[in-house]
């Protein structure tokens, strides 16, 4: 199912729709700030599984996942003041912070040492999605095995065909990664230089 949604004012029944898909234990793509992300309900195993398999990814390997704003991000990540302060500085925007994840956070969904990435992105369908369905939902870009991406959403709806249940087409997105910054103990270290100005860690 591909859904035509408007970037800037995202039709809510377009995303009730994707959002139920997604409550389901459904898997979809959706615009980013970055790329086109593939995601699932972070609360729903089997869904990150099914992603897992998509991506041919290895388990040892967590995905970053999306909080519909920088409030949310305490319920899953320890946020203390200065990561607060760095992250309202930049979010919503092109980065993904690396934090210690709480107790809300599947086991899955951590690396060994029970870090989590996090994103907001400055993408209204994103932020709408996450915020609607009440969970964080993983993101993973939308790309081939190789790692090549697709121009717009129906190349990538045609390439993954089956294997998701949903592809919202919110149009053109930069095709660029994320900056990833580590706040781990309140020392910022830059993982990836990507989109986003990152000149306040350095």
């Amino acid at each position: 199912m591909l859904l035509n949604v408007n970037p800037y004012n995202p039709q809510e029944r377009h995303i009730a729709r994707v959002v139920d898909i997604l409550k389901k234990g459904g898997i979809v793509a959706y615009p980013t700030d970055t790329f086109y992300g593939i995601g699932c309900d972070i609360m729903n195993k089997k869904a990150i599984e099914k992603v897992y398999a998509i991506k041919q990814r290895n388990k040892t390997k967590p995905f970053s996942f999306i909080c519909p704003d920088l409030k949310d991000i305490a319920t899953y990540a320890k946020v203390s003041n200065i990561a607060y302060r760095n992250m309202k500085r930049l979010l919503p925007g092109p980065y993904t912070f690396v934090l210690s994840g709480t107790k809300m956070v599947p086991k899955i969904m951590l690396t060994k040492r029970r870090t989590a990435g996090i994103r907001v992105p400055n993408n209204q369908i994103a932020l709408m999605l996450a915020q609607e369905l009440g969970n964080p939902i993983i993101s993973t870009s939308a790309t081939d095995p190789d790692g090549n991406v697709f121009e717009d959403a129906s190349l990538l709806h045609d390439y993954f065909d089956k294997r998701l249940d949903a592809v919202i087409d919110g149009g053109a997105v930069p095709n660029a990664p994320s900056s990833v910054i580590s706040l781990l103990d309140d020392v910022p270290e830059i993982i990836r230089h990507g989109a986003g100005d990152v000149d306040i860690f350095e």
